[in-house]
């Protein structure tokens, strides 16, 4: 258990400042968007470079901060059974859910995105528009870095509700 609590104190204060540093290029995202829509419709003014960057930063938000907001516990699910379950059932769902979906999802997207990036990489991909971003190949490199904390993230829960079942079954025998 001792190890338990030591990955899921480093992983989860990796993802901590990883997610923190996402929720910072959210107000760059707002503050590049406002600039893009000034430009448009007041100087009449459009560059694709821009709405590009704008795209990016979405994604770069959304990937890097999907573990960050597995810690939290944000993601998107049915939780009008969930939420009436106690806690031990809750971990046992968690437990389950990420054994049976989120580690192998996170395993099949950071192998099948190996060649993907290679690829991108190998032709120095850049933007197909005219006035587009270059360098496209390292927001690709990020799927499965991303993908690589969130199974972190998978892990650190699963030992978190691993824990807590234990702890309600000691509490229960006592």
């Amino acid at each position: 258990m001792k190890f338990f609590y030591s990955y899921i104190k480093i992983v989860d204060g990796i993802n901590e400042i990883i997610g923190k540093g996402a929720s910072w290029l959210t107000l760059l995202l707002v503050l590049i968007v406002c600039f893009d829509v000034f430009a448009r419709y007041l100087l009449g003014q459009s560059s694709v470079g821009v709405q590009e960057l704008e795209w990016h930063i979405f994604a770069v938000i959304f990937l890097a901060a999907s573990a960050f907001t597995l810690k939290y516990d944000g993601h998107v699910r049915v939780d009008v059974i969930y939420t009436r379950f106690g806690e031990r059932t809750k971990a046992w769902v968690n437990l389950i859910g990420t054994i049976l979906f989120l580690i192998p999802l996170c395993l099949v997207v950071i192998w099948s995105s190996h060649n993907f990036i290679i690829n991108s990489f190998l032709m120095n991909e850049t933007s197909p528009n005219a006035g587009g971003l270059p360098a496209r190949y390292l927001l690709k490199a990020l799927i499965p870095v991303s993908f690589f904390l969130l199974l972190l993230e998978g892990f650190s829960l699963m030992f978190k509700s691993i824990i807590k079942i234990k702890n309600e079954e000691r509490e229960s025998i006592a």
